[in-house]
């Protein structure tokens, strides 16, 4: 195998491994929490579906990168293609929406009670499925070029408004639907990422204001007040930051395939990368700011450790005494 492609292989291979893991780790423990408690909270709610759509996306466009990379070939046919490319567009969009309201959420959460915010925190907290299940629908009616130019790739000349991504071809068939799609896609990150910046701007701005404010407290409260606030926020603000660096380049990249006639695969498949990093990467963020994640993998970890003999007990146990704080 050559270098490039062994790295290639590699690369996707990580952020297979990575990526299935991470999000199946959040999947099962929210799913736990949400029978052991009978409840989820609604930010545990987005999390657990941005951990989902994030699962697709690694399974949809990941995978067959990485398969590709070892030498298997023509494994999709036109079917399978167009499913592929519907779940993976769906999936992205509704990861990038996903992000967005979940940061939107928390600058709900933690602005003033005054003016229209009481009402938003009680609507928006209130129907976040609702609004998440309406969203969806929107995205699977605006996503309709997949069914529509994707095929599996053939020994047939193309083309130059094709999109190559490895077992299948996106044919835009001529230079408007090509820019128009493109445009359209653009345009919906961008916004996300202008509204998800505008969020946690606001949320930036009310804790460095809250701290000010908070100078003169005594030190243990002023901690844990610190505390509780910073550990609410700080995961919202990595994955904006994590979004808009790896998805910023993506879409950078894929206005610059626009002014190209055919842009190479190696283009395509840098741009495949970043986008498959947000979904790869983000549970380790998501774990790591996450009390209720944490408390449930110290029970796994804690398992491991524990002698067979002793282990039932000891888990219940750390079960309880975590799961029920």
């Amino acid at each position: 195998m050559e270098i490039h492609l062994l790295f290639k292989a590699l690369s996707f291979i990580f952020l297979v491994v990575i990526g299935i893991s991470g999000n199946a780790f959040i999947l099962f423990a929210f799913s736990y929490i949400r029978i052991m408690e009978k409840k989820l909270m609604p930010t545990n709610i987005i999390l657990m579906v941005l951990a989902s759509m994030n699962f697709l996306v690694v399974i949809s466009r990941a995978i067959p990168q990485a398969l590709d990379a070892t030498g298997l070939q023509n494994l999709l046919d036109d079917t399978m293609c167009k499913l592929i490319m519907l779940t993976y567009r769906g999936s992205r969009a509704m990861s990038i929406f996903v992000t967005s309201l979940l940061s939107c959420h928390q600058c709900i959460l933690i602005a003033p009670i005054t003016g229209l915010w009481p009402y938003l925190k009680q609507k928006v907290t209130q129907n976040v499925l609702v609004i998440i299940i309406v969203i969806m629908c929107i995205n699977l009616v605006l996503h309709p070029s997949p069914l529509m130019y994707t095929h599996a790739k053939k020994n047939v000349t193309t083309s130059p408004y094709t999109l190559h991504l490895v077992y299948c071809d996106t044919d835009f068939l001529t230079y408007l639907n090509y820019v128009v799609n493109g445009a359209l896609f653009s345009v919906r990150d961008f916004l996300f990422v202008g509204l998800m910046t505008l969020a946690s701007s606001y949320i930036v701005y009310v804790l460095v204001c809250h701290e000010k404010s908070i100078k003169g407290i005594r030190s243990s409260d002023r901690d844990k007040r610190k505390s509780v606030e910073y550990k609410a926020s700080r995961a919202v603000i990595l994955l904006v930051v994590m979004y808009a660096l790896l998805f910023g380049m993506d879409n950078c990249m894929w206005i610059y395939t626009l002014t190209l006639s055919n842009a190479s695969p190696g283009v395509n498949e840098a741009r495949v990368v970043l986008s498959c990093s947000y979904s790869a990467l983000s549970p380790i963020v998501i774990i790591a700011t996450n009390p209720k994640l944490q408390q449930i993998a110290n029970i796994l970890h804690r398992r491991k450790l524990l002698p067979w003999n002793h282990q039932e007990d000891s888990g219940s146990r750390i079960h309880v005494n975590c799961i029920s704080k």
